[in-house]
């Protein structure tokens, strides 16, 4: 049965291809990509280039993550394009701490789709990451909940449920999720999981603490389960997080 909606009908009337990649280009926070079967790039957005320490787009098309960022930051997301590419299933909204080039770090959404072919056969995906927005401390939205923000920190080690923040709140589970992602892009459970990879990658590049030891500073039981969350967060295991602040990593 063909597609007969509206955008439909209006693509196939177009002399050229929809021109995705150069409407990204204008926005700045955000990182497009189109990549084939294989995993590599067939079509970027200019931010993605500057993130990636490139100075154009041909350099980036039909390279692998790996090959663009090094194995050990782009196995990562090597690993979660795979899982895209074989399962034909979404990725929504996932949180990652990302790693640039120049070993900054940037906290991003992340949503990937596959791309089908007309035989219904998974043949490439298309994905945006899209930076995470600071709050507005200045708000109203921001002292109502200011308190909570407060509570969790303190409590990284102890992680709080969420009932235990919507009751600080006075609010609703719902409620409180409702001003957390008006302030901070995420729900409450999401913005707790931040707060905990942020403390972990502070003591991973500032301090010579033991892994073990961190796993338990940020609330979890072991140092596996840490390692887990840690990996599918940022792509990389904490041990070779901790190799960034090595001069040759």
């Amino acid at each position: 049965m063909s597609d007969t909606s509206p955008a439909s009908q209006l693509y196939a009337k177009l002399a050229e291809p929809f021109p995705a990649e150069e409407m990204f280009d204008l926005i700045p926070n955000v990182v497009f990509f189109v990549k084939n079967r294989a995993g590599c790039y067939v079509s970027v957005n200019q931010t993605l280039v500057e993130r990636s320490g490139r100075k154009s787009k041909d350099e980036l098309i039909g390279c692998s993550p790996s090959e663009i960022l090094g194995s050990h930051l782009g196995k990562g997301y090597e690993e979660q394009d795979q899982k895209v590419l074989q399962s034909g299933q979404h990725l929504v909204d996932e949180l990652e701490l990302h790693v640039y080039q120049n070993r900054e770090v940037g906290w991003c959404l992340t949503g990937k789709r596959p791309l089908l072919g007309k035989d219904k056969e998974v043949v490439g995906l298309v994905g945006v990451s899209r930076d995470l927005k600071l709050p507005d401390v200045t708000s109203e939205d921001f002292d109502r909940i200011s308190e909570v923000v407060d509570y969790a920190q303190e409590r990284i080690a102890n992680p709080p449920s969420l009932q235990e923040l919507a009751d600080v709140a006075g609010m609703s589970i719902y409620q409180l999720d409702r001003r957390m992602k008006k302030l901070y892009d995420l729900p409450t459970g999401q913005w707790l999981l931040k707060i905990r990879i942020d403390h972990a990658s502070r003591l991973l590049l500032n301090s010579d603490q033991p892994i073990a030891d961190i796993a338990m500073d940020c609330g979890y039981g072991d140092q596996s389960a840490f390692t887990r969350q840690f990996r599918r967060t940022t792509g990389q295991t904490p041990s070779t997080f901790r190799k960034l602040r090595e001069p040759d990593a």
